[in-house]
């Protein structure tokens, strides 16, 4: 047998029953991500406010208190009640006062600099932000999200846009996030081609380079922009766990290709950091009978309003989860809980998540495998994820949740072993991140098999008993995986994973030719779950089986 490594917890480095892979993740570290992966203080954060909203200055102070931003930090501004703000009190109530008061409070410092000449531009002198004390902007509940458009602004080079670019509207983030660049008169119109766009490089995200993060803690209520904080802060003590569902429309060809190939590559990231990750490729969303189970990381398309599954309250997001919707109007109004996207999603319990306030066209929506790669893999904040995932500025994309956020700063096998310590219910997911990890490198389903038989954890687990199901069958154990199946029903799993699981268990029980059994857990599901969608699919198998137990044996 091989042996354990005590210090980082119990199965992390090998199978046991001879089974030790080598390469392994874990232990190269590469799952928690790069030397950039470091938790950063709110030393390095401003916060913005609206003096006409009171609760917009609470959500502000809490936010200070929770990452205790320096008094000096934060600021109050008069502005707009709505979410929609005019370009001329963009300017006047917000852009400009605030950067006066970055430059009063000695946090960006401006001098003339010589911009070398490149191929596109002469070389010229530019007034740039040369040292900054700060890299993120927190907007607070009640701060404007959407800048309307101006319609009679003229300015040179315009006519160079084609007709569905040539706008000025924007996300007030999108604008704001070229505050230390407001000194060298960029366009309005159409967008600013973001030089940062995909870089694996977390430390040019800075002020000196032209470009400020700028998330906002928003959402239905100030009570959800407040819990904001504390479920990424949870995550960043406890890990982001949990499972990953992707809904991909099935595309191959044609102009909206690009969009479904980020889902793609977002599912891959996923599933080779072990997360139990669900692609789904038919061109319909995600139907309301799917069990929605300990959602870390959802991202889909193209409905208009929240749909299938989301549209059951309470939603099983985990503590720290990332949920997104591509849709051209996703964000379009941040504060309502049951319309478009983002609002009904921070509502049910999302953590972080992105849209758009206007019509961005697709190739300029956050590139979602990008941001995947970098938020889970190369071990960025949540701020440095969202803007390394977009490829233009000045543009519709607005970025929700605490920009610090940055659940991969710890390494994961120290994680494991924390939580071994703390006795959290948590190391279950760690050892099915293992698992998963393994057998995304191709490892043999009998050495997970192996594995999980022999791990203490996996016997008071419902999500490893599950597991262990999945992987029976795949290794041709029809029965024990009917046996774990029926075991993981009677460890406490979540309401959406006991429904999966009566469906999973009624089906291993038909094939295996027990229809009164099978019966039986069907019943079972429509009396536990009798307003769920899923209970009707029930019914059709349920009269099956009543039409198989009446025939003559």
């Amino acid at each position: 047998m091989a042996q354990r490594d005590e210090k980082v917890g119990r199965g992390i480095w090998g199978w046991g029953m001879g089974w030790r892979v080598c390469g392994w993740l874990w232990v190269l570290g590469l799952w928690w991500g790069s030397a950039s992966a470091f938790a950063e203080s709110g030393d390095s954060v401003a916060l913005v406010y609206n003096r006409r909203v009171p609760e917009s200055r609470k959500v502000a102070e809490y936010y200070a208190e929770k990452r205790r931003v320096p008094t000096a930090q934060i600021f109050g501004f008069d502005l707009p009640e709505g979410e929609a703000i005019s370009r001329k009190e963009y300017r006047e109530q917000l852009e400009q006062p605030l950067l006066e008061e970055l430059v009063r409070r000695k946090l960006f410092t401006f001098r003339d600099v010589m911009r070398p000449a490149t191929p596109l531009k002469p070389a010229a002198r530019i007034h740039q932000v040369v040292e900054a004390k700060i890299r993120y902007l927190v907007l607070c509940y009640g701060v404007p999200a959407r800048i309307l458009a101006e319609a009679n602004w003229q300015e040179p080079d315009m006519d160079r846009w084609i007709p569905q670019f040539k706008r000025n509207e924007a996300a007030v983030d999108n604008e704001l996030c070229l505050l230390p660049a407001n000194r060298q008169n960029l366009a309005l119109f159409g967008m600013i081609t973001n030089p940062y766009y995909g870089t694996t490089n977390a430390n040019v995200f800075n002020p000196t380079n032209g470009l400020i993060m700028v998330g906002r803690l928003d959402g239905p209520s100030a009570v959800i922009a407040r819990g904001l904080v504390d479920k990424a802060m949870q995550a960043e003590t406890d890990g982001l766990w949990g499972r990953a569902y992707i809904d991909a429309r099935g595309l191959t060809n044609g102009a909206y290709q690009m969009g479904d190939d980020w889902m793609r590559g977002a599912a891959e990231v996923t599933r080779k950091l072990g997360f139990e990750t669900v692609l789904d490729e038919k061109p319909e969303t995600f139907p309301a009978t799917l069990p929605l189970s300990q959602v870390a990381f959802y991202a889909g398309w193209y409905d208009s309003k929240v749909s299938g599954p989301f549209l059951r309250q309470p939603v099983e997001f985990m503590p720290g989860a990332f949920a997104y919707h591509l849709y051209s109007f996703s964000a379009h109004q941040i504060r309502r809980a049951d319309d478009f996207w983002v609002g009904p999603l921070l509502a049910r319990g999302a953590t972080i998540t992105l849209g758009c306030v206007d019509e961005p066209y697709l190739q300029f929506t956050p590139n979602i495998a990008i941001f995947a790669a970098r938020f889970l893999y190369s071990g960025f904040s949540f701020g440095e994820a969202a803007y390394a995932s977009q490829q233009a500025f000045s543009w519709q994309t607005t970025v929700i949740g605490d920009p610090l956020y940055r659940p991969r700063a710890v390494n994961g096998a120290a994680r494991h072993a924390e939580l071994e310590r703390r006795g959290s219910g948590l190391v279950e997911w760690s050892h099915l991140a293992v698992v998963n990890m393994n057998l995304a490198k191709e490892s043999p389903v009998i050495a997970a098999v192996e594995y999980l038989e022999r791990e203490p954890v996996t016997r008071s687990s419902a999500v490893l008993q599950e597991k262990l199901g999945d992987l029976y069958q795949a290794a041709g154990k029809p029965l024990s995986s009917m046996d774990a199946c029926a075991k993981a029903l009677k460890l406490n799993p979540s309401r959406e994973q006991t429904l999966r699981l009566l469906h999973s268990l009624a089906r291993k029980q038909a094939a295996l030719g027990r229809p009164e059994e099978a019966l039986e857990t069907y019943r079972q599901l429509q009396s536990k779950f009798p307003d769920h969608p899923a209970s009707a699919e029930a019914g059709p198998r349920i009269l099956e089986l009543i039409g198989q137990l009446k025939k003559p044996r």
